[in-house]
């Protein structure tokens, strides 16, 4: 039998190390699948429900391992689906290929059926993007796209018609009017050097040791960073914030940090990013500028990767280049060990008392069941080293507050894209990735009900993923939206009965429990994470309860009350949901 092109390709990323293809079979791509099943004891294809599943999946999985995450589409609608999850990919910088099928190259450009031109459709989301014509472009384009994928940290594209698919290895079937060889390449991709140069250690330490009110501000450039980080906040008495993706960068019982940032955020957080008189920023271009300091108020140093996001968020008085851990090791030898840390101190006590008031609202006691005690319950029950995944709306905000990373736990949600339903298939792909680690997916009704299918898929490829809904029977993220604009809400409550998603997964062979009574929440979910398999908790929760900022601006009460003045139909459940919070807060 002979050896064919994509044969080639599968070989080609065999010796970059990629173990795992994501994806779903279709005319477009039988040829790569036939190359996928000659190498089936070297690749493991994992077969989803929707391609979009597939690129969330190659996303998670390359933001779990570091290594390229690879997902395969065949063509025309196959492809497009791929979209949401390669911008995922995109925005939060993480190295993916797809690949993709295409019309035989006789009939391109005739109309032919599903004749898309993808490499036309995947120029915005993709840094390296190319059409394969001719097979002895393989491997060397395969080395290009990988090569750029993780110089670039994003996306690199490859669509391959049917005809080249199948056609023999190497062969060049066209005559070259010169001499033409293919280019030799090498399956290799060689860090660039992590350490800034030294002139801007220098001043960066400069600007560091002459501030009173330092910060950090660390994002998910820095998650391989851990001691680093703390380490220099050691030195400078420096309150650590976090970004959300940046969540695991150090624990959330760390003496140094007070949180998160932004509408997720801690009230501390909110309240240092006014205070402090130096930032440091490492690894992390957080987007969201409203939320970080005033710049007239403020210098601030930051360490990022690439050289094209250095100082792009803020004035900068010293951008560096380089790699997180490997800056921060040069740059602590420069910094002068603090000794007043009454600003520190300051924000410890601020910590704390905001810790205490999330505790508070973990109360068991309150039915409907209040979300934050659904976090808690997991927060207590999980393994030390456990991985969390999540979709966004309201689940951010509480994971945000109340899933406590500590020792080796990690946690992972669609960061800049904040699209909603990647919480499962980044849960599958990296129970994939890590076969003997707890991995959560904490996701809403609506995010679910997306890509719901992919539960059958852990179950048929024996993936113990544990799935807790929280189950508010709406778009609740939206809810508040519309509410803080002084909106009474409108379209975002799905309408009754509401769903028992357990029945779906006990139908896919799994373990399934509803629940909808607080005393029912911990002997679910402990079930739920002993179960040998795929399981899935339900938890029909308060709908009413308010994703708050950490920091209520007189403008967003004054919107939030316009919308109760204007008729919200659910304002008599809110106020008294709010007025409970209140009480858990503060007591009685």
């Amino acid at each position: 039998m002979a050896r064919i092109a994509s044969e080639s390709l599968i070989e080609r990323l065999v010796e970059w190390g990629v173990d795992t293809v994501f994806g779903m079979p279709g005319d477009g791509i039988n040829g790569i699948m036939e190359g996928l099943r000659r190498h089936r004891d070297k690749v493991r294809f994992v077969l989803v429900h929707h391609e979009e599943a597939a690129a969330f999946m190659a996303t998670g999985y390359a933001k779990a391992t570091g290594r390229i995450g690879v997902c395969l589409a065949t063509s025309g609608p196959g492809g497009i689906h791929l979209l949401n999850g390669l911008y995922d990919a995109k925005l939060d910088h993480a190295p993916v290929l797809a690949i993709t099928g295409m019309q035989e190259t006789a009939v391109l450009g005739t109309g032919y059926q599903q004749e898309v031109h993808l490499d036309r459709v995947f120029e915005d989301v993709a840094e390296y993007n190319m059409m394969v014509t001719n097979p002895e472009q393989l491997p060397a384009v395969v080395d290009l796209a990988v090569r750029t994928a993780y110089a670039r940290r994003g996306v690199a594209h490859l669509t391959i018609p049917n005809d080249v698919q199948v056609a023999e290895a190497g062969e060049a079937p066209f005559a070259h009017v010169g001499p033409v060889r293919a280019p030799q390449s090498t399956a290799a991709y060689l860090r660039p050097p992590g350490v800034p140069r030294q002139e801007h250690l220098e001043a960066a330490a400069e600007v560091l040791n002459a501030a009173e009110r330092p910060a950090l501000l660390v994002g998910a450039g820095a998650l391989h960073a851990r001691e680093e980080v703390l380490a220099v906040a050691a030195a400078l008495g420096a309150p650590v914030v976090k970004t959300l993706p940046g969540k695991a960068v150090v624990p959330d019982d760390s003496p140094y940090t007070t949180g998160g940032i932004g509408l997720l955020g801690t009230r501390p957080s909110e309240e240092l990013m006014d205070d402090a008189d130096a930032l440091l920023m490492v690894g992390t271009n957080y987007p969201y500028t409203k939320y970080l300091p005033r710049p007239e108020k403020v210098r601030v140093v930051q360490i990022e990767a690439d050289p094209a996001r250095a100082g792009a968020r803020m004035p900068t008085d010293v951008p560096m280049v380089g790699d997180a851990r490997d800056a921060l090791r040069a740059l602590l030898p420069l910094l002068h060990p603090r000794e007043d840390v009454s600003h520190l101190r300051t924000y410890q006590k601020k910590t704390a008392d905001w810790r205490s008031d999330m505790e508070a609202l973990e109360n068991p006691e309150r039915d409907p069941i209040a979300p934050q005690y659904v976090v808690s319950v997991l927060d207590d029950l999980a393994a030390g080293d456990a991985i969390m995944t999540c979709d966004s709306g309201t689940i951010a905000t509480w994971a945000a507050r109340h899933w406590t990373i500590r020792d080796g736990r990690e946690f992972y949600l669609s960061g800049n894209l904040a699209s909603m339903a990647p919480g499962l298939p980044y849960a599958i792909a990296m129970q994939h990735a890590h076969p003997g680690r707890q991995v959560i997916a904490y996701v809403g009704d609506g995010g679910f009900a997306m890509l719901m299918a992919e539960f059958l898929t852990a179950a048929r490829h024996g993936l113990p993923v544990k799935v807790v809904i929280n189950n508010n029977n709406s778009l609740g993220q939206i809810l508040w939206e519309q509410m803080v604009l002084g909106f009474p809400e409108h379209g975002v409550r799905f309408p009754d009965p509401e769903p028992d998603y357990s029945a779906w997964a006990v139908s896919c062979g799994g373990f399934g429990a509803k629940v909808t009574k607080p005393g029912d929440v911990a002997g679910a979910i402990g079930a739920a994470l002993a179960h040998d398999g795929p399981a899935l908790v339900d938890v029909a929760v308060n709908p009413n309860e308010p994703p708050m900022p950490g920091k209520v601006t007189y403008e967003q009460a004054k919107k939030f009350a316009q919308a109760f003045l204007k008729g919200q139909p659910h304002r008599a459940a809110i106020a008294t949901t709010l007025f409970k919070d209140r009480i858990d807060k503060f007591g009685d």
